[in-house]
């Protein structure tokens, strides 16, 4: 029986193009590392960044995401500092500099829509964004997308979560923050790789993306996962 829908937030709730956001976010985020850390060297902080990140995409048992990166960027940088105390310059740099990365990106179609389906047929739902980032920076793209207010119970970042996609971990642990069981749950999302490997776990899964061909056991868009909602329940 479903109980429990997972949107992916880049791609699929929110209409981004994710490369050059990334892009731009990690430019504007390398001299705020520069500052805190009192380096000479833009570039090496911003590597650090970017080696925290991927070791984040690595499996790490045992410690968040947050953790992991933290422990990499501690070992390149010497730096006995946690980005997420949000020291004034990163304050500052949430506040002030990452709502102006937005430039035209906003909500998907049938974003708004598909979540109020679901709190309407009660079905739990979760924020399921590849949790790299702090719950801070995620807030803002859900700003973005205009769904900071809906009705979610779960938001997946790298404070909260001890993996990322596409490990089965994830989707695992995403579940459990639902209460729920892996069968019981939707994945939605844009990306082949990162998202449809949710069925591995027993999950089904409704593909947005663009691409052709994408196992998946429904694609279109969320208007038409929308519509598919009330007969999936209806079918259990």
């Amino acid at each position: 029986m479903l109980k429990a829908v997972l949107f992916d937030l880049d791609g699929t709730l929110l209409d981004i193009d994710l490369g050059v956001f990334l892009r731009e976010y990690f430019t504007a985020l390398g001299p705020v590392v520069t500052e805190v850390m009192g380096l000479d060297d833009e570039q090496a902080g911003l590597a650090a960044v970017l080696a925290g990140t991927d070791a984040m995409s690595e499996p790490h048992p045992g410690l968040t995401n947050r953790e992991a990166f933290n422990a990499t960027f501690h070992g390149l940088t010497d730096a006995d500092l946690d980005l997420e105390e949000f020291a004034l310059p990163f304050e500052v740099f949430y506040r002030n500099v990452f709502p102006s990365l937005r430039r035209d990106f906003g909500p998907k179609p049938g974003a708004s829509e598909v979540l109020t389906t679901c709190a309407t047929l009660g079905l739990k739902v979760a924020i399921a964004t590849n949790p790299i980032f702090p719950r801070s920076a995620i807030d803002e793209r859900m700003r973005w997308a205009q769904i900071l207010d809906a009705d979610v119970q779960a938001v997946t970042s790298y404070e909260n979560m001890h993996a990322t996609k596409p490990h089965a971990a994830y989707f695992a642990e995403t579940a459990g923050m639902l209460s729920v069981q892996p069968a019981e749950c939707l994945m939605v999302g844009d990306d082949r790789s990162l998202d449809m490997p949710a069925a591995d776990l027993g999950m089904r899964t409704f593909y947005v993306g663009g691409d052709r061909g994408v196992p998946a056991d429904w694609s279109g868009t969320l208007y038409d996962l929308a519509y598919l909602l009330p007969k999936l329940i209806e079918d259990a």
